[in-house]
């Protein structure tokens, strides 16, 4: 069986679960709070501190990601039998992949004039938010 098949399988199994369905929950509002936190340090950074977007999106990654693995770990994933620094370093990689799809996204954005910074940084972030679940379910926290 390839990989992507079996991903594809895991996917299906999972979505016929309804303890799943909670759990996809709890991830959104986890992501939820991460979103709004990713922001107002973006917001804060790029406003108030005149960063360049692309290094007030950096740190507001970092920001936020430390929220959502707190917060995913301890209540939508639960902590399981791995090690935190295993899992953090797993949740990290999923994030800098998630960290690059939104820049990517955001510098698109903005140097085609299509919105300004905190829109883009706002859809930039949602477009990549399905990858890190996915990553993170299946990868991180490993179920």
């Amino acid at each position: 069986m390839t990989p992507a098949t079996e991903i594809a399988n895991r996917i299906g199994a999972a979505a016929r679960q309804p303890e799943k369905w909670v759990q996809l929950l709890k991830f959104c509002l986890v992501g939820g709070s991460g979103y709004l936190v990713n922001l107002a340090v973006f917001a804060l950074l790029a406003s108030v501190f005149d960063v360049h977007h692309i290094g007030a999106a950096v740190g507001a990654f970092v920001v936020a990601v430390s929220n959502n693995f707190f917060w995913n770990r301890h209540w939508t994933f639960e902590p399981g039998e791995r090690p935190a620094h295993f899992q953090a370093f797993r949740f990290f990689a999923v994030s800098l992949a998630s960290l690059g799809i939104n820049l990517v996204v955001l510098e698109l954005l903005i140097s085609g004039d299509v919105v300004g910074e905190l829109p883009a940084q706002a859809i930039a972030v949602a477009v990549a938010m399905p990858f890190n679940f996915v990553g993170n379910k299946l990868w991180t926290f490993d179920e």
